[in-house]
């Protein structure tokens, strides 16, 4: 009896590091999604401070382009972190069902 107990709780142990590892992950699209937005908000203020150096109407013909892949950016990375967000909630619920099935794992996570 005390065996069986035993293997369950290691199996249990090994289903929470496999769920963390994948909330890690995660993590990591989410901290992808931050830098892709950061990149057009870098790119809008960078043409903002240098707009006294141009008409806007001689260069629309760059800026247009430029706006729809800022545009676009912008909806891949909050895509990016919504889905890592949904993920990780995901994770945590799975993670609290293990907690609630295997009494020795509470003691080690919060």
């Amino acid at each position: 009896m005390e065996n069986n107990k035993l293997e369950v709780s290691s199996i249990s142990t090994t289903e929470v590091q496999l769920l963390l590892a994948e909330k890690r992950t995660s993590l990591a699209m989410m901290r992808t999604g931050v830098a892709v937005i950061a990149l057009p908000l870098s790119i809008m203020g960078l043409l903002i401070a240098t707009s006294k150096y141009y008409d806007v109407i001689d260069v629309l013909h760059f800026l247009v382009p430029l706006g729809v892949i800022n545009l676009i950016l912008v909806f891949l990375g909050a895509y990016l972190i919504l889905r890592s967000l949904m993920h990780i909630r995901h994770y945590d619920h799975l993670i609290q069902n293990i907690k609630r099935q295997d009494s020795a794992i509470t003691e080690f996570i919060d």
